[in-house]
């Protein structure tokens, strides 16, 4: 038994600021995707990446099924984008997310959204239980890189925000 209730470990777990991405694929002609922070770049050779979606979403196993996913890593002009794509519920389900979105295809099929820092488009490789989420990982087969002139978006606290230089010592955080 652990010494720490879950809301301080929630707590201390959002200290980390860490970039945020839409895990993307599509069934048949169905486009599908859902937000992700955890996400990481996990072997040079091969490459591969892993992201951690949770056992409750409704989005990821039908994505696994495909047998590819891509990352699109947004910018941090997307807000919106990733919101939308956090959404849960029928109303945005599937397709719902994409309506009205310009996307295209990477070479496994997985959707592309416009104005992404990259896409990483990925052949479903293994999945692993880690609690209430999984460990999915993916060997990259493809990779775009998108805008070239916009910054991460950035998930710190419970807030988005982006990053400036502040000086040669680090990062500063601007939340929304």
């Amino acid at each position: 038994m652990s010494a720490f209730a879950p809301a301080e470990f929630r707590a201390a777990m959002s200290r980390f600021c860490s970039g945020v991405v839409i895990v993307s694929g599509a069934k048949t002609d169905q486009p599908l995707g859902f937000t992700a922070q955890s996400f990481l770049s996990l072997s040079l050779e091969p490459p591969l990446v892993a992201v951690c979606p949770g056992k409750s979403s409704s989005s990821w196993p039908r994505i696994r099924d495909t047998g590819h996913f891509g990352i699109n890593i947004l910018a941090d002009n997307q807000r919106d984008l990733c919101r939308r794509f956090a959404s849960s519920g029928s109303a945005m389900a599937g397709a719902g997310k994409f309506a009205g979105i310009d996307w295209q295809r990477g070479n496994t099929g997985s959707p592309i959204l416009p104005g992404v820092l990259a896409f990483v488009d990925c052949r479903f490789e293994a999945e692993h239980d880690a609690g209430d989420h999984t460990i999915a990982v993916g060997r990259v087969v493809d990779l775009r890189l998108g805008v070239p002139d916009r910054l991460p978006l950035l998930y710190y606290r419970g807030a988005y925000g982006s990053y400036c230089a502040a000086d040669a010592a680090g990062l500063e955080v601007q939340r929304e």
